[in-house]
C-alpha cells in the first residue's frame, strides 16, 4: 500500500507548476540575467532547467534508468528557448505530468530501481528527486526574485502560488 496516491503525485506535481507559473509570472524580463553568483544559473537558466528536471526524471523513475542522450536532447531544446517559450513549456507541464503519472500503477511506485545510487522504490525517487526538486528550485527562484528588489512577495507567494490577501483595515 502506498502512502500516497497516483492521484495524490498527480496533484502535488500540478500544485507545483502552478506555483512556479506564479512566480514566473512575478519576474521583471529585465531582470532575467540576473544571477546570485558567477558560477550560479541565472534567472532564465534556472527557469530552462525547470522545464525539463521534473519531467525528465519522471520518464527516467518510470524507466529504471536515466537516458544521458534524451536528457541532452531536452537540455538542448530548453536552452535555445527564449522567455516565452520557456513560460509556455512551464504551462504545458500540468498536463505532461497528468499524462506521465498516470502511466504509475500501485506496483511501479513500490517498484525499486537504482537510478542515482542505493535502491529506492519508484514513489520514493519522486518525491524526494521530482517533488523535492520542484520544490527547491522554486524555492532559489523566489529568493532571486527578493533579490531583484520583490519586497512585497511572501510565504503566500512561495508556497501557496498566490498575492498575499490585503492587510486589514484597522
Amino acid at each position: 500500500m502506498t502512502a500516497l496516491t497516483r492521484d495524490d503525485m498527480i496533484g502535488i506535481a500540478q500544485k507545483e507548476v502552478a506555483i512556479l507559473r506564479h512566480l514566473a509570472g512575478k519576474i521583471d524580463r529585465s531582470q532575467l540575467d540576473y544571477r546570485p553568483a558567477p558560477k550560479q544559473r541565472s534567472t532564465i537558466e534556472l527557469l530552462r532547467y525547470l522545464t525539463i528536471m521534473g519531467p525528465g526524471l519522471v520518464k527516467a523513475i518510470k524507466a529504471g534508468k536515466f537516458d544521458v542522450e534524451a536528457w541532452q536532447a531536452e537540455s538542448a531544446k530548453a536552452n535555445a528557448s527564449d522567455f516565452d517559450q520557456v513560460l509556455t513549456a512551464i504551462e504545458q507541464q500540468s498536463a505532461q505530468y497528468a499524462a506521465l503519472l498516470s502511466e504509475y500503477t500501485d506496483e511501479d511506485f513500490a517498484g525499486q530501481v537504482a537510478l542515482f545510487g542505493p535502491p529506492a522504490s519508484r514513489g520514493r525517487l519522486i518525491t524526494e528527486l521530482v517533488l523535492g526538486g520542484c520544490a527547491a528550485y522554486r524555492t532559489q527562484l523566489f529568493l532571486y526574485l527578493k533579490a531583484c528588489g520583490r519586497e512585497e512577495l511572501s510565504t503566500y507567494n512561495l508556497w501557496q502560488g498566490i498575492d498575499a490577501p490585503p492587510a486589514a483595515a484597522v
